[in-house]
Formats: C-alpha cells, sequence, structure tokens
C-alpha cells in the first residue's frame, strides 16, 4: 500500500484536491481510503462517501493535533493495510502553522491557498518547509504576477520543494500531482520510522485541565514573553 500525507491550513482546499488527485490517477474508490484528522468537526467525510471512498475521521478534540496524528498514524495504515487498499490518504489542518505530520520517507503534500496572503508561506512552519510537494489552490482568482510571487515566497522557506497550481473546482493541475503520487513510497508498517520534525513541546497545567490565570498555576513546560522596560 502506498502511503501519501496531506496537510494545511483549514479550508485551504484539502479535500477537493485529494478527490481531485484520486481522479487524475484513476483510482478505483475499492483501492483508495482516507483518513481525516481534525480537531473539532468535519463534514467533508460526505464528500468522501458521495463517491464511494472509505474515510475514516479522528478528533484530537483537547489534544494537540500532531500528538493525536502521531498517536494514530499507525493504526490507519494497519486499517488500509486490513482493508486491502493499494493507497492511504491522510488529511490533517495545520491549525497553528507549527504542525508537521510528515514522516521521513514517506510522500509529504502541503496545500495552500493563494488567497491567505503573498507572505503566508513565511508564516507556516515545518508543515511547508518540510514538504516533498506544495499544492496552491484559488490561484486562478489571482493575477499571474501574484502567483509567481507567491511561489518565489514558498521556495524561499523550501528550496527543494515542488510547486503545483492545483485548481480544485475543475481539476486542473491535478494530473501533474498525479503523477508525482504515483510515486509515494510502498509500505507494510511505519514502526520505527521517524517524523521529520518535532512535534510541539505542550506539557503544562493548562494541558492537564487549569483554567485559572496566575503564575502560581502555571506549571511544566512554560515559555513566557521578555517585555522592554517603558
Amino acid at each position: 500500500m502506498q502511503l501519501i500525507t496531506v496537510a494545511g491550513p483549514p479550508s485551504s482546499g484539502k479535500t477537493s484536491v485529494i478527490l481531485k488527485l484520486i481522479e487524475a490517477m484513476q483510482i478505483a474508490a475499492s483501492d483508495v481510503g482516507v483518513v481525516k484528522f481534525d480537531c473539532l468537526t468535519s463534514f467533508d467525510h460526505l464528500r468522501y462517501e458521495e463517491r464511494g471512498i472509505r474515510v475514516e475521521t479522528g478528533f484530537s478534540g483537547k489534544l494537540c493535533p500532531d500528538h493525536f496524528f502521531v498517536s494514530n498514524i499507525e493504526a490507519a495504515v494497519e486499517w488500509g493495510q486490513n482493508a486491502g487498499f493499494k493507497y492511504l490518504i491522510t488529511e490533517s489542518a495545520g491549525l497553528c502553522n507549527r504542525c508537521s505530520p510528515y514522516i521521513h520517507g514517506i510522500m509529504a503534500i502541503c496545500v495552500i491557498d493563494n488567497l491567505a496572503g503573498i507572505n503566508t508561506p513565511r508564516k507556516i512552519g515545518p508543515m511547508l518547509k518540510m514538504a516533498d510537494i506544495v499544492v496552491v489552490t484559488k490561484g486562478d482568482i489571482v493575477s499571474q504576477a501574484e502567483r509567481e510571487v507567491f511561489a518565489f515566497n514558498i521556495r524561499q522557506v523550501n528550496t527543494a520543494v515542488q510547486v503545483i497550481f492545483v485548481n480544485g473546482i475543475n481539476g486542473q493541475g491535478a494530473t501533474i500531482l498525479a503523477s508525482h503520487a504515483a510515486k509515494a513510497r510502498s509500505i507494510q508498517t511505519l514502526r520505527d520510522l521517524k517524523l521529520r520534525f518535532t512535534t510541539p513541546a505542550a506539557v503544562c497545567s493548562y494541558c492537564t485541565g487549569e483554567i485559572r490565570i496566575g503564575n502560581e498555576y502555571q506549571m511544566g513546560t512554560m515559555k513566557r514573553m521578555e517585555f522592554k522596560k517603558p
């Protein structure tokens, strides 16, 4: 089974890109499965089910999405293996731009919205910097000059990345993406593989349910700002 990990900011068009990718790769619905990692709620499973694609959705809730991903990705692969899929695609949203749901040796695709602002690529961390491919959506709404500046800023952050513009509505560009996705690594298991970047450090009193504000209530891993004297 070939595994592809897809990540990107919320509402950047990840689900649309995945659907167009599956269509461009001419994969039978029975040969592909999708695992959606989200935080609070999602309706994307309805879009997959409409096309007969099997999908499992997990919500991290109060937990860090990165920690949730790495804790469940091995079980997701086992699910895909047991279902007999040829391809398994994972989808996760980088809510804080610090997320890095990528694994060494596993194809990593970052989906980013061209309407987010030309400097947005510089504001996204490992989710973009560690990606193999960056898919830019909604490029049809902006000018050619804006697309070129956006792509330039992406390459300033990730010099080795392949930038592909994909239209999530009509599928333009999905064939190019499919040619790269077809080269995804075949795996049996993820055991002993490593993440491309560390997950966010978050072990403090607020992680365990504390809601009161004050130094006396703050324990564990904390980070404080230094303000200049007025």
